[in-house]
């Protein structure tokens, strides 16, 4: 992909990313350390987060913590600064999902979702506040559709990434101007797990394609330039927002009737 951003935008910035061993998450890192920042990932296996930061740059970081331990991403945190210095950019998008009526859901498995996805973000950002780079510093929550848009087998995540939602423009309302807090809901991105799960044969990702109005999947690449865009100058007064990156997926389904019946 043809990047809009030159090569060297983050240079000389240190850059963290929760649950950057893997998907989109570790597209987003691999994308920072192209335009020069300081990279560090940290996921609950050591092993995969070593692996991670390997195929990142020479430089990278791979460290082992969960999210929904404050003290332990905590001490993550503080160990990414030992190393580089303060941190300029942080990427909280640690989550956990699967699908599940409610009826058919135990109060263990939604605490589950939520503690990782929404308490896992508050952990993040509040355990780095004063480990930023201030002022300049950019934080960005990964989240989802389901934030706004109800979906059934889902209370789980959409009750998690409407808490996120809510805590993003909280933090930006705290914290500006010194640190900027957005966003990125991505639609259904093609190699990320769960797209596999939910469309598995070509006839499902067919009707998936039907339904948006850009007609695909989205690329990691393309939610990673959406994180590098967030963190630029090029944003620079934007806080307390949400970035679709979903090929117009919540805007409606495109595939009800012949939208090209009628054209002139």
């Amino acid at each position: 992909m043809t990047s809009a951003f030159r090569d060297n935008l983050l240079a000389g910035k240190t850059a963290f990313v929760a649950g950057g061993t893997s998907g989109i998450n570790l597209g987003i890192a691999k994308r920072f350390a192209e335009l020069g920042a300081r990279v560090a990932v940290a996921g609950r296996d050591p092993d995969k987060a070593q692996r991670a930061a390997a195929e990142i740059s020479h430089d990278a970081i791979g460290l082992s913590g969960d999210v929904r331990d404050y003290a332990a991403i905590r001490g993550v945190m503080e160990a990414v600064v030992d190393k580089f210095g303060p941190m300029d950019i942080v990427v909280s998008g640690a989550a956990g999902n699967f699908l599940a009526p409610v009826l058919g859901m135990s109060a263990n498995a939604f605490r589950t979702v939520v503690d990782i996805d929404l308490n896992g973000t508050f952990n993040v950002f509040r355990g780095c506040h004063d480990l930023l780079n201030r002022p300049g510093a950019s934080l960005i929550a990964i989240t989802a559709g389901q934030a706004i848009n109800a979906s059934a087998l889902q209370a789980h995540a959409c009750a998690a990434k409407a808490g996120i939602n809510q805590l993003i423009r909280v933090l930006a309302l705290e914290w500006g101007p010194e640190v900027r807090v957005n966003g990125i809901s991505p639609g259904p991105i093609a190699g990320t797990e769960g797209m596999a799960r939910l469309a598995p044969d070509a006839a499902t990702r067919q009707s998936h394609f039907d339904r948006i109005a850009m007609k695909r999947w989205g690329e990691i690449e393309e939610v990673a330039e959406s994180a590098v865009f967030l963190c630029s100058p090029a944003a620079g007064y934007i806080t307390g927002s949400i970035l679709d990156c979903d090929g117009g997926s919540q805007i409606g389904d495109a595939s009800r009737g012949d939208l090209s019946k009628g054209m002139a």
